[in-house]
């Protein structure tokens, strides 16, 4: 089985409300289990006692571990995507970039496991998730890129190269997620109860709106 391909069920002609909710209870589970042990150090046995589900019924849905694995880091970078598919959807090109910093601040202030485990994924050369990577993320991101370059000929944005402006914004995003650690252990107890995200936020928006569309 290709590791790009979705689920066993998902190849279902119809899929039942409880399958779709059965589904996003494992991947919960294996998100989990994947984020604690890693890809070989966790078993199909682990995710379905995580699942609350028997091993023969979560197999119904994933035939391995690794298609599991695939559907959780799928499922990432689809939520990652969304944002930034909204992006342009507006009229004012500085209200948009504000909503998607803000956005992925909130994605990793709320689901920091998901971005660590899919940074994990890539530092190892993305081998169950490179295909991907080179159509659906580069598709969305060429089309936005696309927006901005035309912004940037309507004047309405500073000329700066749309890939590395795209880059910068999920690296200084995820930042907070996948480096959760270093950033509580400098901040102390300005983190405490997420805090600083507030602060992350007003900070992004100041640097990277002021650099891209000026005071």
């Amino acid at each position: 089985m290709n590791p790009a391909e979705p689920a066993r069920a998902h190849q279902t002609k119809k899929r039942t409300r409880i399958q779709e909710e059965n589904e996003q209870r494992i991947l919960d589970a294996a998100l989990e289990v994947f984020s604690s042990y890693g890809l070989r150090g966790s078993t199909i046995d682990q995710i379905a006692a995580s699942a609350g589900m028997t091993k023969p019924n979560l197999l119904y849905y994933f035939r391995r571990k690794d298609d599991i694995y695939v559907s959780v880091l799928r499922r990432t970078l689809e939520d990652w995507l969304q944002p930034l598919e909204l992006l342009g959807a507006g009229d004012d090109p500085r209200e948009e970039f504000r909503a998607y910093i803000d956005r992925k601040l909130e994605m990793s202030r709320d689901n920091p496991k998901a971005s660590r485990l899919y940074a994990m994924e890539m530092l190892q050369g993305a081998p169950m998730l490179g295909k991907v990577l080179g159509t659906r993320l580069k598709s969305l991101v060429d089309d936005k890129a696309a927006l901005m370059r035309r912004w940037i000929a309507e004047g309405r944005m500073a000329p700066v190269d749309p890939d590395h402006l795209i880059f910068m914004i999920w690296a200084t995003t995820q930042h907070y997620a996948d480096f959760e650690v270093q950033v509580r252990a400098v901040l102390g107890d300005k983190a405490e109860g997420d805090r600083h995200f507030a602060v992350a936020t007003e900070a992004l928006e100041t640097v990277i709106l002021n650099g891209v569309f000026g005071r």
